[in-house]
C-alpha cells in the first residue's frame, strides 16, 4: 500500500507542472460606468451548469481566473445591478477589458452593506471616503478636509503635510479662490454631499500645473440611475458663540436627466483669538485680539447632465454664494518698558462690514467616439467674484492705570474686489495599440481690479489720505497644452509620461503709483509616473512632477491694508512665480501597509516677512522672493481591522526642512525635523450605533522664515441611526483640550522677534440632524471645471 501511494504522490508531482502549463487565465475590470464595483461576484459555469470557478473583485474592480481551456458561460452579479452573462471560449488568455454593469431599475430601493475602507492609497493620490467618517455629520467641506489623511489647515491655508499649499477642485474643477476666501467658499459647501476627497500627490499632466502641495478633488454625490433622494439637515456649533446650519440636498436621476441641487444655509457667530509678541530693544508689545466672526451665508449648487444621444452627455454646473462675514474685534497691547514693567496701554477697537458674492459656471459636454475608448471633452467657464469691505477702527492709548490718554489714531477704510474669469478646454483620450494617448488644449484670461480709499477720522470729519489710497488692476492670460501617455508596459509594469507647456503674460498697473509692471514667462512641465506590481502583495511606485506656485491677486496688490495704528500689510507687484521639482516614492503591501518618501525642490519661493518699524514701533506684514527649499520626508500608513467591530486607520510621518536665502532679509533660515502621527477609528457598537475616535499630534517644526510649537487634537463623536436608518443623529465633540491652534510661530528679522499663535473657533460641540427619503443609491460625479487654477488665487 505504501509502495502505491508512493508512486501516486511521485505521479502527481510529475503530472502538475503539466496541469498548470495547461491552465489560462480570464481577467477584467467591472464598473458601472462612473466607478469600479469591488466585490462582484464572478463565477464560469460548465455546459452543464455546473460551477468551475469564481472569484470576487477587488477594490479596483478588477478580477483574475485562471481554468483549463474550453467553452464556459461567464457571469458577473452584484446587488443593484442586472447580472452580466457571456459565453466564451478559452484557447488562451484572455482579457475582456471593462465591463459595464447596469443599474437593475425593478429595486427601488437597496441597501448595500459592504463599506469602502475609510482611506484608499493609490499609487499617485490618498482617497478619503468621508460618508465612512461620522465625525463629519453636519460638518462641511472644510471640516472633511480637516480630517483628511495628510492635510492640515492653518490660519486660512490648505497644506498637504510637507508640501506646502494645496489647490482645491470641485469636481475636478479648481476654484478660483484662496486663503480666507477659499476656506469661506468651503464652509458652504455640506460634508454629506461629499462622496470622496482625492489627495491628488504627483497629478499628471491633464491637470493644471499649480500647486506644490499637490491637488484636492472633493467629488460630489450623485443619484442612481431612475432613483432620487432628499436630504435634510440641521446642526449647531456650540463654542464661546454659536451658529446653526440648514442645508438640503436632492439627487434625481431618471433616463437621460441627472440632477443634483444643494442649497445650504447657516446664521450666528464664532470666535477667534490671536496673541502677538514683538521683542523692540527698548520695549515688548504683547497684543491680544478677540474677534466676534458673523457666519451668516448662503449658498447653492446645481448639477445637471443630460444624454442627448447613447454617446453624447451635455450639462451645467453651478456654483453660488452669498456671504457677510462681519466681524467685530477688540485688540488689547500692553507695552513693556526694558525694566518689564507695564509702561502703557493702547486698546483698538474695529468693525468690519462685509459683502461677498460669487459665481461660477461651467458648460461641459463629452462624447464618446468608439468602443475602444476614444473620447472628447469641451468645458467652458465663467467666473465672477465681488467682496466689498468698510472697516473702521479707533485705537485710544491709556495709562498703567487704565487713565486715558488720548485717541492713538482713527481711520475709516472702503475697499473692494472685483475678479472675472473665462476659460475653455478641451480634453482627447486617444488609445492607440502602442500607447494609450491623452491629449488637450486650455486658454484662461483673468481681470482683477481692486481698489482702496482711506480716511483719517481722527477729527469729526473723514480726510481722505492718499498715500495709503489707491486703485489696482491686474490680467493675465494663460495659454496650455499637454500630452500625456500610458504604457502597460506588461503585467508588471506600467509608465506613464506627460509633457505640459504654459505661456503665461501678467500686467499689473497701479493708479496711484502710475506704475506698470508686465511678466512673461514660457514654461514646460514634465512629469513621469512608474508603477511595479511584484506579485499580489507588494506594489512600488515612482513619480515625479514639476509644478508651480504664482502669487495671489492680493500679495501682488501694493495696497498699504491698515489692521490698527501699529499693524499693516502690504503687497509686492514684483512677486514672480515659484516652481517646484516633486520626487515621491511607494510601496504599498497587501493593500494594508505603505511606505513613502518624498523630496520637493522649491526654487525662487516667496513667503511673508514680519518686519518692523523700531522707531515708530509699528509692525509690518510683506512679501518677497527670497528662498530655495528643500522639504524632504518618511512615513508609513497602515490599517488595522483584525476586529470586526474597529477599524483603525493610521499614518505616521517624519518631514525635514533645508533651507537657502537667495536674497538677506536680516534674518537666517530655520531648518529642522517633525514628527507627524494620526489615527482615525471608527468602532461599531451596534447595527445603528457608532463611535468616530480621532487623534493626531505634529512636533514643533522649523522651516523657512519661522519655527512653530507642536500641537495636538483628540475628537470623539457618536451617531445613532432610526427610523430604519433613514434618521441620523450625531454628537461631536472636536479638539477636546483645546490644543491644535497655531501657536509661537516665530520669526526674527533684523533682530526684532515676533511670536504669533491663533485659535479660530478650534474647539466645539456640533449637535447634528439629517434625514434621508427617496431612493439610497448613490455613485459618483466626476465632471470637472475647466478653469482649474485660477480661482484659488483670489482673495
Amino acid at each position: 500500500m505504501k509502495t502505491i501511494m508512493k508512486r501516486f504522490t511521485l505521479l502527481i508531482f510529475l503530472l502538475l507542472p503539466i496541469l498548470l502549463i495547461s491552465q489560462v487565465s480570464i481577467k477584467g475590470n467591472v464598473t458601472d460606468k462612473s466607478q469600479a464595483i469591488a466585490w462582484a461576484n464572478v463565477v464560469l459555469t460548465d455546459s452543464n451548469e455546473h460551477i468551475v470557478t469564481g472569484g470576487i473583485t477587488d477594490d479596483n474592480g478588477k478580477f483574475n481566473l485562471k481554468t483549463e481551456s474550453g467553452t464556459y458561460r461567464l457571469t458577473i452579479s452584484f446587488i443593484g445591478y442586472t447580472a452580466f452573462e457571456k459565453e466564451i471560449i478559452l484557447k488562451g488568455d484572455l482579457d475582456l477589458g471593462s465591463i459595464e454593469l447596469k443599474a437593475d431599475n425593478t429595486l427601488d430601493a437597496i441597501v448595500i452593506t459592504h463599506q469602502k475602507k475609510l482611506i484608499e492609497q493609490k499609487p499617485d493620490r490618498i482617497i478619503f471616503n468621508v460618508e465612512n467618517n461620522i465625525n463629519t455629520i453636519g460638518g462641511d467641506a472644510l471640516d472633511a478636509l480637516r480630517i483628511a489623511p495628510g492635510l492640515r489647515i492653518q490660519n486660512n491655508s490648505i497644506n498637504l503635510l510637507g508640501k506646502g499649499e494645496s489647490r482645491v477642485m470641485i469636481n475636478g474643477r479648481l476654484l478660483q479662490l484662496s486663503g480666507e476666501d477659499l476656506t469661506s467658499y468651503l464652509n458652504t459647501i455640506s460634508a454629506n454631499d461629499i462622496k470622496k476627497i482625492e489627495v491628488i500627490t504627483s497629478p499628471p499632466a491633464k491637470y493644471e500645473a499649480a500647486g506644490n502641495g499637490g491637488l484636492i478633488n472633493i467629488i460630489l454625490k450623485k443619484g442612481q440611475l431612475n432613483s432620487w433622494k432628499n436630504t435634510i439637515s440641521i446642526a449647531n456649533n456650540i463654542n464661546t458663540f454659536n451658529f446653526l446650519t440648514l442645508r438640503n440636498s436632492l439627487l434625481y436621476n431618471k433616463g437621460r436627466l441627472s440632477l443634483t441641487f444643494n442649497a445650504n444655509g447657516t446664521k450666528g457667530n464664532s470666535r477667534n483669538i490671536e496673541d502677538f509678541q514683538v521683542y523692540y530693544p527698548n520695549s515688548i508689545w504683547d497684543i491680544n485680539i478677540n474677534s466676534k466672526d458673523k457666519e451668516d451665508h448662503l449658498s447653492t449648487q446645481l448639477l445637471l447632465d443630460y444624454d442627448i444621444s447613447k454617446h453624447t452627455t451635455i450639462g451645467i454646473q453651478y456654483l453660488g454664494n452669498t456671504k457677510t462675514p462681519n466681524l467685530v474685534d477688540e485688540s488689547i497691547s500692553k507695552i513693556f518698558n526694558q525694566s518689564n514693567q507695564l509702561d502703557s496701554l493702547l486698546i483698538n477697537n474695529g468693525n468690519n462690514h462685509v459683502k461677498v458674492n460669487s459665481h461660477s459656471i461651467n458648460l461641459h459636454t463629452y462624447t464618446k467616439l468608439d468602443s475602444l475608448g476614444k473620447s472628447v471633452s469641451l468645458d467652458f467657464d465663467y467666473f465672477i467674484y465681488n467682496s466689498d469691505q468698510n472697516r473702521n477702527f479707533i485705537t485710544n492709548s491709556f495709562s498703567p492705570n487704565n487713565d486715558l490718554l488720548g485717541i492713538n489714531a482713527a481711520a475709516n477704510t472702503f475697499s473692494n474686489q472685483n475678479i472675472e474669469n473665462f476659460s475653455a478646454k478641451t480634453d482627447i483620450e486617444h488609445p492607440i495599440k502602442f500607447i494609450n494617448l491623452s491629449y488637450g488644449a486650455k486658454i484662461s484670461t483673468i481681470k482683477n481690479s481692486s481698489d482702496i480709499q482711506f480716511f483719517n477720522a481722527i477729527t469729526d470729519s473723514l480726510v481722505l489720505d492718499t498715500n495709503i489710497s489707491n486703485t489696482f488692476k491686474y490680467e493675465e492670460t494663460n495659454q496650455a497644452i499637454y500630452v500625456s501617455g500610458l504604457k502597460k508596459i506588461n503585467e508588471k509594469w506600467d509608465v506613464q509620461l506627460g509633457l505640459r507647456f504654459e505661456n503665461t503674460k501678467t500686467k499689473g498697473y497701479s493708479v496711484e503709483l502710475n506704475e506698470t509692471n508686465t511678466n512673461t514667462y514660457t514654461k514646460l512641465f514634465p512629469s513621469f509616473y512608474a508603477s511595479y506590481k511584484k506579485n499580489e502583495n507588494n506594489n512600488f511606485s515612482i513619480s515625479y512632477g514639476k509644478r508651480i506656485e504664482r502669487p495671489r491677486f492680493r500679495d501682488l496688490n501694493p495696497f498699504r491694508v491698515v489692521i490698527s495704528s501699529n499693524t499693516f500689510s502690504i503687497g509686492n507687484p514684483f512677486l514672480r512665480p515659484s516652481f517646484v521639482d516633486n520626487f515621491e516614492f511607494k510601496h504599498t503591501y497587501k493593500n494594508k501597509f505603505t511606505t513613502h518618501a518624498f523630496l520637493s525642490i522649491r526654487n525662487d519661493g516667496s513667503s511673508i516677512i514680519f518686519t518692523s518699524d523700531v522707531e515708530n514701533s509699528t509692525q509690518i506684514v510683506t512679501r518677497s522672493n527670497f528662498f530655495k527649499q528643500y522639504i524632504y520626508g518618511f512615513g508609513e500608513s497602515f490599517i488595522l481591522n483584525k476586529i470586526t467591530w474597529w477599524q483603525s486607520q493610521n499614518s505616521m510621518n517624519l518631514i525635514g526642512s533645508k533651507t537657502e536665502f537667495t536674497e538677506n532679509i536680516g534674518a537666517q533660515p530655520q531648518n529642522g525635523i517633525m514628527f507627524s502621527a494620526n489615527s482615525s477609528n471608527t468602532i461599531t457598537l451596534n447595527s445603528s450605533t457608532k463611535l468616530q475616535i480621532d487623534a493626531s499630534y505634529d512636533s514643533p517644526f522649523k522651516a523657512g522664515l519661522f519655527s512653530m510649537g507642536k500641537t495636538y487634537s483628540i475628537d470623539l463623536g457618536i451617531s445613532k441611526q432610526f427610523l430604519n436608518k433613514d434618521l441620523q443623529v450625531a454628537v461631536l465633540v472636536k479638539d477636546i483640550f483645546n490644543t491644535s491652534s497655531l501657536n509661537n510661530l516665530e520669526s526674527t528679522v533684523n533682530g526684532i522677534k515676533q511670536t504669533y499663535g491663533q485659535n479660530d473657533n478650534n474647539r466645539f460641540i456640533r449637535l447634528s440632524a439629517k434625514y434621508s427619503f427617496g431612493n439610497k443609491k448613490i455613485k459618483e460625479n466626476r465632471r470637472n471645471f475647466g478653469n482649474e487654477e485660477e480661482t484659488r488665487r483670489a482673495n
